[in-house]
């Protein structure tokens, strides 16, 4: 939908002082695949359709009406149990963009003149088996800003999913791009290559920064994704897909902000009241609600988004835009109206240090992130309501799941300061990492958040090097949200000797990793 400004009157006053006309049509079980409604094809009973802010069912012949102004987007909300049609390049085609003039001129072409709206808007949804344990392919940030960056993210991620199984759909969590809008067309064509239909949510590099008012920042992304604001359902989870970054600053007109507008918040209200209280409610938008990155968020409209989700025990946030990887916990004293805490993953990113780093044997840079945590990217196990979370780095095994530093060499006997540290890159400050050294007794590791040596040293070696690096120098550190550190032991025989460290996961999944080091 697109973003309208409420101005200090109330939402139904200001709705019924805009122009309003009615979409009319029927969402239908399209058998065939043909995209019309035949004569044997049967309406859908139930279904949620919205105009991005009011949200309404199907009647028994899957009929529905909702008002719409001539700057609205319709769509349907996806039940379980069925598919929304893909285009050529797996986008889910759920929706109809009523725009009668168009796009005003900007710097990024947006939408052509819809022209009239038609006298029906019908969706057709496909019947699939209704699983209710599936998995999802999940990208942070793969934000190109050449479409040399857009080969190294084709080349060096997508390649490595390319036609994945037992994926049923993928989700990039915005800053898609890198401010070169002309540059969606080639993302989407890498994307497509994965062979499963892909969702999409609005960063911050993929405005019209030439835009002046909020509801116009967002005609480009609407032009080649469809809605910002949307939602659909699958197995026994709810996905709520929201434009979080408010652009331009209301409160100074310069640069973003993340927050939700009163419009958007409306309508994740006006949803909610079709969505059973034993489903998994999955939101995801581009900010975190935290603010790791040192960017701000508008507290007041969070604890809107919390008190909606009062009634549901079972949630899962997401974003990306950190460039980092961290697990966030929001508990009652945060604001949160459930005594179990609320978890807000912020989900490393695809282009890691923004394609920064040495390149590889395929001249893609290594691009780690600056809390340690190699570029990657997650996938979302759902049994039913419940979820487990997979971190897969790029061009590693699966089971790749820490960084060990330790010395290479030590004294025999001699005491010092040096230690082991871990980075877990899905790590908690709850979870429990021990270690051993060549079949030892296990020892407790320390929790701590400081800066990753391993990803110090690569940064300093760009600092230290007589000669030039290919590749650009890696963005300077951060604490890691998920580093360990133990003492390492000087006093074991002359010789190699192994480290073996065991981390447990929140999900109660163990993980596994060696380093060897001598002592002379």
């Amino acid at each position: 939908m697109k973003k309208l400004l409420f101005t200090g009157l109330l939402l139904a006053s200001s709705w019924a002082a805009i122009a309003q006309e009615t979409a009319k049509g029927t969402v239908y079980e399209d058998l065939n695949n043909n995209g019309k409604k035949d004569r044997k094809e049967k309406g859908l009973p139930q279904v949620a359709v919205s105009n991005g802010i009011d949200v309404v069912l199907t009647d028994k012949k899957g009929r529905y009406e909702l008002p719409v102004t001539d700057d609205q987007i319709i769509f349907v909300i996806k039940p379980a149990g069925y598919q929304a049609p893909v285009d050529e390049q797996n986008l889910p085609q759920y929706f109809y963009i009523h725009k009668p003039e168009g796009s005003p001129a900007m710097d990024f072409e947006g939408l052509a003149p819809t022209g009239k709206l038609p006298k029906k808007v019908d969706f057709g949804l496909i019947p699939v088996a209704n699983n209710s344990n599936f998995t999802a392919l999940i990208f942070g940030d793969p934000q190109p800003y050449t479409i040399e960056e857009v080969n190294h993210f084709d080349n060096g991620v997508v390649s490595e999913v390319e036609g994945i199984e037992d994926i049923d759909f993928g989700l990039s969590l915005g800053d898609l791009v890198g401010n070169d809008l002309d540059l969606f067309d080639p993302y989407i064509a890498a994307t497509a290559k994965v062979g499963v239909p892909w969702y999409n949510v609005l960063g911050n590099h993929d405005l019209n920064f030439d835009a002046e008012e909020d509801h116009l920042s967002d005609e480009t992304f609407e032009a080649h994704f469809g809605p910002a604001n949307y939602a659909f359902n699958h197995g026994n989870v709810h996905f709520i897909v929201l434009d979080d970054v408010m652009y331009p600053d209301p409160r100074d007109g310069k640069g973003y902000w993340g927050g939700f507008r009163q419009d958007q918040l409306t309508f994740v209200k006006n949803d909610l009241k079709y969505v059973p209280k034993d489903h998994l409610i999955v939101l995801a938008f581009h900010i975190p609600l935290s603010e790791p990155s040192g960017d701000p968020f508008n507290d007041e409209e969070r604890q809107q988004l919390f008190d909606l989700l009062k009634d549901y025990p079972h949630t899962l946030s997401l974003s990306a835009h950190t460039h980092l990887q961290r697990q966030d916990f929001f508990f009652e004293k945060d604001g949160w109206n459930q005594k179990n805490p609320h978890h807000h993953y912020n989900v490393g990113t695809t282009s890691g240090d923004w394609y920064s780093g040495e390149l590889n044997e395929k001249g893609i840079p290594k691009s780690t992130m600056r809390d340690g945590t190699p570029k990657g990217y997650a996938f979302l196990d759902f049994t039913g309501n419940q979820y487990e979370v997979r971190y897969k780095v790029v061009d590693q095994n699966e089971d790749y799941q820490m960084a060990i530093f330790a010395p290479k060499v030590l004294e025999k006997d001699k005491r010092t300061s040096a230690g082991i540290f871990v980075n877990f890159f899905m790590g908690t400050e709850n979870d429990e990492l021990r270690y051993r050294i060549d079949d030892g007794p296990w020892k407790k590791m320390n929790y701590m958040e400081e800066y990753d040596p391993t990803y110090m040293m690569d940064v300093y070696k760009w600092d230290t090097t007589e000669e030039l690096l290919d590749g650009r120098r890696p963005s300077n550190p951060v604490k890691s949200t998920h580093l360990w550190r133990a003492g390492i032991d000087a006093k074991l025989e002359k010789g190699v000797h192994t480290i073996e460290v065991e981390a447990t996961d929140m999900f109660g999944k163990k993980h596994y990793g060696t380093k060897t080091y001598h002592i002379r």
